[in-house]
């Protein structure tokens, strides 16, 4: 029989495995102001200023972030090319239709200084609130708890809209099916992943589709620390050999080089990122096409994948200190392993090694070096695959890891959610006054 949870993880990962062009933090921010002028209905010609308030976990991922079509980086240029020329219907993809023009006219604003951004204070992990301003008129539109989930809008001082009015409470029904993980396992995900009807879950594809051309156009273009670029380079010199580890860590990188190189190409993300998509995509694509996997095997280990990157993250904060990257390769562990023939057990086991190695790794921001960390955890993914299946892991008697896989993953978040966020300050006081 049909398992209950089926039809709320479709819902969920339809919900948190969409299209985004660029970093999505800096994109919230251009979505806001896109629909801030959308309510004025003016030209870039009538604003006079852009006030932009975001919590501090929002200023450390959009402070250094390039912004795409722009080759600039930061909040300031997203606020204004947002404001100049962003779809305000086209949620993550608000910069899609950015031109040269557009980017000299925001950059002539941001000269100007018509753009002013600074820390709110607020206990949102993540939010945005950007005030666009006429002479005459105002709109502000806030954003916060998801990079595209509208709080609140107001118009010349006067708000027009509020999310999740005071008097509406949210059922039990609607709890469990905004979050199906409260009563699911591993194991839960990885039966729905591997005998859902195909036809539910071939919606999917479409990540290994974006990831991957954004990949390829990561390996054609200059973008960013060329991460994997430089692999490619230096098996053309000798100097390393191609194969699988090298194929996962280079296609992986040059991915999230072209991502935060302002490449204009959307990625398909993972739980509101760009990056945590790229992580759970492409070293399952990689594995994919080493085997020689078919169709439906790709898609199974796909969905494997990126709904099990979405319930490791479904216990943390949005924003953290711990950096997604990781957590997203730990979704793609479980796909690679099951594609090379491995087991629940097995799956399990890859988790809990990759959770041993490499919990911790902290945020620091958005930035081109995310393209290090991405491809990092990869090889940790693949490392970890490896050892899963010859019987080998991480076991419970040794530091965070526990015996079973989601006490494990309860465990780092945990740690996420706790001590990091001293962490989370700290990482942030350094990047402010360096």
């Amino acid at each position: 029989m049909k398992n209950t949870l089926w039809p709320a993880f479709i819902d969920v990962v339809k919900r948190d495995v969409v299209p985004a062009l660029g970093c999505t933090e800096p994109v919230s921010v251009a979505l806001a102001a896109a629909i801030a002028v959308n309510k004025l209905n003016i030209k870039h010609q009538d604003i006079t200023a852009i006030n932009v308030l975001v919590s501090a976990n929002l200023m450390k991922n959009g402070m250094g972030v390039t912004v795409p079509g722009t080759g600039m980086v930061g909040l300031e240029v997203a606020a204004a090319t947002g404001a100049v020329a962003g779809d305000s219907q086209a949620q993550l993809e608000v910069l899609k239709n950015l031109t040269t023009e557009d980017v000299a006219i925001a950059k002539a604003m941001i000269d100007k200084k018509l753009v002013s951004v600074s820390v709110a204070n607020v206990s949102n992990i993540l939010y945005a609130k950007v005030t666009v301003l006429t002479d005459h008129h105002s709109a502000s539109v806030t954003i916060a708890d998801s990079h595209t989930h509208i709080l609140a809008i107001e118009e010349d001082g006067i708000t027009t809209y509020i999310a999740n009015p005071k008097n509406t409470t949210q059922t039990a029904q609607q709890t469990k099916n905004s979050n199906p993980f409260i009563n699911a396992c591993a194991q839960d995900i990885f039966d729905f992943a591997t005998q859902a009807p195909l036809a539910d879950i071939h919606f999917i594809e479409q990540a290994y589709q974006l990831n991957n051309a954004l990949s390829i156009e990561g390996l054609q273009g200059n973008y960013g620390l060329q991460v994997g670029a430089t692999f490619q380079r230096n098996i053309e010199r000798g100097l390393l050999s191609a194969g699988l580890l090298t194929d996962v860590l280079l296609r992986t990188a040059a991915a999230s080089d072209a991502r935060m190189g302002g490449a204009m190409k959307p990625a398909m993300s993972n739980s509101g990122s760009g990056n945590q998509g790229i992580a759970a995509t492409m070293p399952v694509v990689v594995v994919a096409e080493f085997i020689k996997a078919d169709e439906e095997q790709l898609i199974r280990a796909l969905m494997l994948s990126h709904l099990m990157a979405i319930y490791i993250k479904s216990h943390q904060n949005k924003l953290s200190a711990l950096c997604g990257a990781t957590t997203a390769s730990m979704g793609a562990v479980a796909g690679m392993t099951w594609l090379l023939g491995g087991n629940i057990q097995q799956i399990s086991a890859a988790i809990n090694s990759m959770i041993g190695d490499i919990a911790g790794m902290i945020c620091d921001g958005a930035k081109t070096s995310c393209a290090m960390k991405v491809s990092s955890s990869a090889g940790s993914a693949i490392k970890s695959a490896l050892m899963a299946l010859d019987g080998l892991g991480v076991t419970g008697n040794e530091g965070i890891v526990a015996h079973d896989v989601d006490s494990t993953i309860r465990n780092l978040s945990a740690l996420a959610n706790g001590s990091m966020t001293q962490t989370d300050i700290q990482i942030l006081d350094i990047m402010i006054n360096k």
